[in-house]
């Protein structure tokens, strides 16, 4: 480069809300922030560092001299981007901090994400249940089956793990919120299933607590979700739900 100096680069995709966290983050950890690029529902955010030497009689255990390692940062909770290329977004030469690592031509392994044992007791029929855990293993947010899924069960209610991905004020609103929920463990790195959103609602009363009740809700909250089957919106690719019963877990 230009400075004579030899810079690790590291792209970061984060929901935007999360931005201005996620740059203050990487600024506390020495990364010098370089630019950013909105996408449909992110940020990509670019980072870089002068890569670090290694003192003299150093040996590095790893094959090659070196070692790779992916940083693909996902936040909702919940979902890839559309359309978006599956290279890898950085490699760093040496690892610098244990983070999860994603190798490019391999699916990230994650458990089975299956409804709660609520959903067998709130639906009527075992064939909901099966169509529920199918649409919880999706890898596109914007699959065409999440439309035939709301069609066939819009006013029915479903139970299963989730997370909070994001929270925005409603139309400006300073009580009522959009939650964008995610299904299965909240992630950083990778998502699956619809995303799923709480709106118009308070914290409080609207979300219909079981059990503790918190005294604030924030992004990477892990809950258990029983609701009802609202609405799926093609354009936004979001399927709206009400809460019934919410756990944290």
């Amino acid at each position: 480069m230009s400075d004579g100096i030899e810079y690790t680069i590291e792209k970061v995709r984060v929901l935007r809300i999360n931005e201005s966290k996620t740059i203050a983050q990487r600024k506390a950890d020495g990364w010098e922030f370089v630019s950013q690029q909105p996408l449909t529902l992110r940020t990509e955010i670019t980072f870089r560092r002068p890569k670090r030497k290694l003192p003299k009689g150093w040996v590095i255990g790893v094959s090659a001299g070196a070692a790779v390692l992916t940083i693909a940062a996902i936040s909702f909770g919940i979902a890839s981007e559309q359309n978006e290329p599956t290279t890898p977004v950085a490699e760093i030469s040496q690892p610098t901090r244990s983070e999860p690592s994603q190798i490019p031509s391999e699916t990230p392994s994650r458990p089975p994400i299956t409804p709660t044992a609520e959903a067998v007791e709130s639906t009527t029929t075992s064939d909901i249940n099966a169509s529920l855990t199918a649409l919880l293993e999706l890898e596109d947010y914007c699959d065409p089956s999440i439309g035939r899924f709301v069609e066939k069960y819009e006013g029915d209610t479903i139970s299963f793990p989730a997370n909070i991905a994001a929270i925005a004020p409603h139309d400006g609103a300073t009580t009522r919120y959009d939650i964008l929920i995610g299904s299965g463990e909240y992630s950083e790195s990778s998502a699956r299933g619809p995303a799923f959103q709480f709106r118009d609602v308070n914290t409080t009363d609207d979300l219909k607590y079981v059990g503790a009740v918190p005294d604030v809700i924030d992004v990477g909250m892990n809950l258990n979700v029983t609701a009802r089957v609202d609405a799926y919106e093609p354009n936004s690719c979001l399927l709206l739900l009400s809460p019934v019963a919410i756990a944290m877990r």
